[in-house]
């Protein structure tokens, strides 16, 4: 006999379930569907360069920081030496002052006349005499010096803590400038990452071979020079080719972009500023028109800076993973002006 019974029906529990799965489903099928392509190796090179700029413009401001730590830092203790020596030179007043008193004391302590019924020589009590006004003249004096030392101290002391502070507020900048740039190196990090090992090989070995032939064809032309400190700068900076560009590295074995430019016009017996955002001022501003070789070019909103080295060419230390190399100024960004020394 067949039975009558009703199927029986999914419970409730399994109903949501398979509802939440074929969500699921769906939903990492749209993500699949929508989700970003992997970027090209271009793509990720660009914007690796351009995290690199962003990571110069950061370091420069920690190099300024920086310099602005070490010349602080030296008044500051200029300023604790002089407020060392002045209290050494107050209490060696005030250790004068209390030997006068001492004296006095013991000279006022018998009255003139008595001390001169008594004195078995007039004259020599008289001389006595005379020497306890001239101690009262020279306490008046020490005084005098010691109210004038103490004033000069608490300025000195006030200028000190004062310094103290900047001090402390340049090096917290100098911590935060110094984050910054190592958070953006740390992005192009991640993004080289995305990139096949083949890949990575590939643009490291275009890195050195454009190194390598910005050396070996470089096209200088014969454009006269700046003038002679330009270009006995210039001729220093071609001898650190090929050395790594590193952040903060002022020479000889590393450089970055003002590192270089600045120990180059040191050889020439000039002194320019440490960073960027200062060696623009060093100098007279042109245009790219008048570029010649030997003077500085800034870009990308005077986050780098290098030589003008002729025919369209800077001499330069680019970014982490180069070495110094010409370059042409067309691969270089936004040009802001030149500066001649």
């Amino acid at each position: 006999m067949a039975s009558h019974r009703r199927p029986k029906q999914p419970s409730r529990a399994r109903v949501t379930v398979l509802t939440a799965t074929a969500a699921a489903a769906v939903a990492l099928t749209s993500q699949a569907a929508h989700a970003d392509p992997k970027p090209s190796k271009s793509e990720v090179k660009a914007k690796v360069d351009k995290l690199y700029h962003e990571a110069e413009a950061a370091t420069e401001k920690y190099n300024g920081a920086k310099e602005q730590q070490d010349n602080l830092k030296k008044e500051v203790d200029a300023l604790q030496d002089k407020v060392a020596r002045g209290q050494a030179e107050l209490n060696t007043l005030r250790s004068e002052l209390g030997s006068i008193a001492t004296a006095q004391y013991r000279s006022g302590g018998l009255d003139p006349s008595v001390a001169l019924f008594l004195a078995s020589d007039p004259d020599s009590f008289l001389e006595q005499a005379s020497a306890l006004d001239q101690l009262t003249v020279k306490q008046t004096e020490s005084l005098q010096k010691i109210q004038s030392k103490q004033r000069t101290l608490a300025q000195q002391r006030k200028e000190a803590q004062d310094k103290l502070g900047d001090l402390a507020d340049v090096r917290k900048k100098l911590g935060e400038n110094k984050k910054k740039y190592q958070a953006k190196l740390a992005d192009a990090q991640r993004l080289l990452n995305t990139l096949t090992q083949a890949e990575r090989t590939k643009m490291a070995q275009e890195e050195q071979r454009a190194s390598r032939d910005a050396g070996d064809r470089v096209k200088l032309g014969n454009e006269a020079p700046a003038s002679n400190r330009g270009a006995a700068a210039l001729a220093a900076a071609a001898t650190q080719l090929g050395k790594p560009y590193v952040s903060g590295a002022t020479g000889p074995n590393a450089y970055d972009c003002s590192g270089l430019t600045q120990w180059a016009f040191a050889q020439a017996n000039v002194h320019i500023t440490r960073t960027t955002f200062t060696q623009h001022n060093d100098g007279t501003k042109i245009g790219r028109s008048q570029l010649k070789p030997g003077d500085l070019v800034f870009f990308n909103n005077l986050a780098h800076v290098g030589f003008y080295a002729g025919n369209n060419q800077i001499l330069h230390a680019p970014k982490p993973g180069t070495v110094v190399r010409y370059e042409s100024m067309d691969y270089m960004g936004t040009f802001q002006f030149g500066v001649r020394i």
